[in-house]
């Protein structure tokens, strides 16, 4: 039970207001009818970790396990980004994990770009929300909507980019990882520089 104070009230009260502005993004996201995505999803997806964490991952879409289990990163590419998570002390108390889009497209194929439009402004509150120290874009499609239009995933991983007071970088995508392991070793390194940048940041 929480001890309130005079002292911590107003400290508890921006607590209970920030988690309400949560709530009501998530509620607006479960309504939501601006793609034709709804139409077809299991379970909405929109996000998973800590409301405090300064570290932000972005994927592109839910798949299939995704979209059953409501949760982002949960099936085959989702355990291999636990590992390298894991390895450099990334949890889920101190990142926070979303997609673009909250809803699956059929197939697990690739987001359009009219999706990608109608639900970006999700993305975009819950990154006010957290205001974040760094982003991670896990994959080319996030890192083209995220950091620059003509982001160059294989000569550009792991490159470290700034808007404003928020650090971004991409890595490879864990499916790609799956697809193409030779570039896992790629991938070790760059998630060694994410942990490098958190440090220098004071995040970790």
């Amino acid at each position: 039970m929480i001890n309130i104070t005079n002292e911590n009230i107003d400290d508890i009260k921006n607590i209970i207001n920030f988690e309400d502005e949560w709530k009501e993004l998530l509620e607006v996201c479960l309504n939501c009818k601006k793609c034709g995505l709804y139409k077809t999803r299991t379970n909405l997806v929109f996000g998973k970790g800590s409301h405090s964490a300064k570290i932000m991952f972005i994927g592109e879409a839910p798949g299939e396990t995704e979209d059953r289990e409501g949760l982002p990163f949960v099936g085959r590419a989702g355990k291999l980004l636990d590992k390298y998570m894991y390895y450099f002390d990334f949890n889920l108390e101190n990142v926070y994990i979303a997609n673009m889009l909250k809803c699956r497209p059929p197939n697990n194929r690739d987001p359009q770009e009219s999706e990608q439009d109608s639900c970006i402004d999700y993305l975009r509150l819950q990154t006010k929300l957290l205001n974040p120290k760094i982003i991670v874009c896990l994959g080319r499609i996030s890192a083209m909507r995220i950091i620059k239009p003509d982001f160059r995933i294989s000569s550009e991983h792991g490159k470290w980019f700034r808007k404003g007071e928020i650090h971004m970088t991409a890595v490879y995508h864990p499916s790609a990882l799956l697809r193409d392991p030779p570039k896992k070793a790629d991938a070790l390194l760059d998630f060694k520089s994410v942990r490098e940048k958190a440090t220098e940041l004071g995040l970790m």
